[in-house]
């Protein structure tokens, strides 16, 4: 079964109120029909009694939201049993994508717990789930999530789609058809342009040293021997671009 979206934003609301905050999306990963119908209704009555906007994604299995992850959600609250690929197993592979999410399990089973922890798991919503309760644990869950600082960006691996912030990106490296992403939490590989990744990384504080590199200016430690020095790697600066990279170097660390 494709996954099903809902917007549960009222317009009426929010102009009633003045304005709310920046929607949520959250991604409901449940098998039992009643279950996911009971959620969503509580999500959109929490938001009538709050000022929050949401935006409601279903999958029917674990499977589903881990084979084509977007790395979009804010919070993900998941089933633990489930036909296909179980709870705690999605968890594990959206975890190697996504840090960032904040994931709340929905069980009547709380033997999970340790496990749970491995995943990062925010938090359990045991059924039959109460409003009461619910309604608690994602008003805390909503504050888990990650202020959208920074400058997001995706980056198409094979194994999925992984959200980052611009700014943990060391340089970009052109390997063939590939990129590169050399990173704080270690490499990732694209299949794309070095020419489209400049378009998109130049306003973000990034410089194409030569036709290979992106580099990130914020993590250029200093110029040796016709390279710009990152973490102890040299990487070298085209004869050809020398002087606009040390003008760009040189503008970056004056606004910094």
């Amino acid at each position: 079964m494709e996954s099903k979206e809902k917007f549960c934003y009222n317009d009426a609301y929010e102009n009633q109120t003045g304005g709310c905050q920046d929607m949520i999306t959250i991604a409901i990963v449940e098998d039992e029909e009643a279950y996911a119908k009971q959620l969503t209704e509580y999500i959109e009555k929490y938001q009538q009694e709050s000022c929050r906007r949401f935006r409601v994604i279903r999958f029917t299995d674990g499977d589903e939201i881990v084979e084509k992850y977007t790395g979009e959600y804010d919070i993900i609250l998941m089933d633990i049993q489930m036909q296909f690929m179980d709870g705690m197993t999605a968890a594990e592979e959206i975890r190697k994508l996504d840090t960032k999410v904040v994931i709340m399990f929905i069980t009547n089973m709380t033997n999970y717990a340790i496990r749970g922890y491995e995943v990062d798991a925010m938090d359990y919503v045991l059924k039959p789930v109460t409003y009461f309760s619910f309604a608690r644990k994602l008003e805390r869950a909503i504050s888990r999530i990650p202020q959208k600082t920074g400058w997001p960006v995706k980056v198409n691996t094979q194994e999925g789609v992984v959200r980052l912030d611009a700014t943990s990106i060391y340089y970009i490296e052109s390997e063939g058809h590939n990129l590169i992403y050399h990173t704080e939490n270690g490499d990732l590989k694209e299949r794309a342009r070095m020419q489209d990744a400049e378009e998109r990384f130049v306003p973000l504080g990034f410089f194409r040293s030569n036709k290979g590199y992106l580099v990130n200016l914020k993590y250029v430690d200093g110029v040796r021997d016709g390279c710009c020095m990152i973490l102890g790697e040299a990487l070298l600066i085209s004869r050809a671009r020398k002087n606009d990279f040390m003008a760009a170097l040189a503008e970056y660390m004056g606004e910094h």
